[in-house]
């Protein structure tokens, strides 16, 4: 045994020769990574206890919406993900009275603000608001600007602010490898989580409305175990990473309780399958406001109960507390 402390001793045991990977680049290796859909065609991914609301102590209300990737077939070999998870947090801001150099307003006006962190894509994000964060942001508005009852907040404002941390991909990073570019897919899923958290924050700020707003999606893909190779399906909540040949997809903010929908975005090649594929997308926000129904409910019992052990704490210090006599 070697005892010279001025030397690193080799190790005791024996040791094995390296091992490198296989190249991410190789075409035959790439395909083989290629996440696929393990969810039946109706089946929603859970966001069961993702859902959090006062999580921002400064805001009036506040949410915390996450919903995690699909599971994939395939054995990950590498420390890319294969798809990407969704995770957005959003603030609400007022009802607060609006500047005196701004004129009057008989309802509440509306401000929403959709921005992307920097790290929530793969590619870099940049720190001024672009074309697609506007376009968010003006379809949440249309969302939940027939939510609030405006009218009771005359010369009033709320701003609604959702942090991207996390967004869905519009399609799988191995086709970015292969020169092929995604067709803006994720910023439906993006939208319709918009729609949810943005729901759950506006009911923690204790702001009217006439019913809980939700998001759905719905796509209609080529099936790929079709042998004619022109048979399309369609999904509920459809992760774009998992998928390969994409023909349409409908975003849609539902209120279930009137049975109306507030907002309608819809990409590609609809066809004469409009109704079925916007039917689908208000499934998928029924399946979302159950989920949100849960965690609303939870929050308020526990509000109440703090304030029912806080009155309790209160009356029994009452109780207890004695007169003084200060007359001596």
């Amino acid at each position: 045994m070697n005892t010279d402390r001025r030397r690193i001793n080799g190790p005791s045991g024996g040791t094995s020769a390296p091992l490198f990977v296989q190249a991410v680049k190789d075409v035959g290796y790439l395909q083989s990574l290629r996440p696929e859909r393990t969810r039946g065609p109706n089946e929603l991914r859970t966001i069961c206890k993702l859902l959090q609301t006062s999580i921002v102590p400064s805001a009036s209300g506040s949410a915390y919406l996450e919903i995690p990737m699909s599971r994939s077939t395939t054995t990950p070999t590498t420390l890319i993900k294969p798809s990407s998870a969704l995770k957005l947090v959003c603030s609400i801001q007022g009802p607060k009275p609006l500047p005196r150099s701004v004129p009057y307003s008989p309802s509440l006006v509306l401000t929403t603000t959709v921005k992307f962190a920097p790290f929530a894509s793969r590619t870099r994000r940049g720190y001024i608001r672009d074309a697609v964060e506007r376009d968010l942001g003006v379809h949440l508005e249309t969302a939940l600007r027939g939510v609030i009852i405006g009218e009771r907040w005359p010369k009033s404002g709320v701003e609604v602010v959702v942090t991207v941390l996390e967004g869905d991909e519009d399609g799988w990073w191995g086709d970015d490898e292969l020169g092929a570019k995604g067709g803006g897919w994720g910023v439906l899923n993006v939208l319709a989580g918009c729609i949810t958290v943005s729901s759950a924050a506006i009911a923690d700020a204790g702001i009217d409305c006439v019913d809980i707003v939700s998001g759905g999606v719905a796509a209609i893909i080529r099936n790929p175990g079709s042998k004619k190779g022109n048979e399309v399906v369609r999904v509920l909540d459809p992760c774009f990473a998992d998928h390969k040949d994409i023909v349409a997809a409908c975003a849609v903010g539902y209120l279930a309780g009137r049975d109306e929908i507030t907002e309608a975005w819809t990409k590609g090649n609809v066809g004469a399958r409009g109704n079925e594929l916007m039917e689908g997308a208000t499934h998928a926000a029924v399946g979302s406001l159950s989920v949100l129904k849960e965690a609303l409910l939870e929050a308020v019992e526990a509000k109440y109960q703090g304030q029912a052990t806080v009155g309790k704490l209160s009356a029994k210090k009452t109780e207890t507390t004695e007169d003084v006599d200060m007359s001596g």
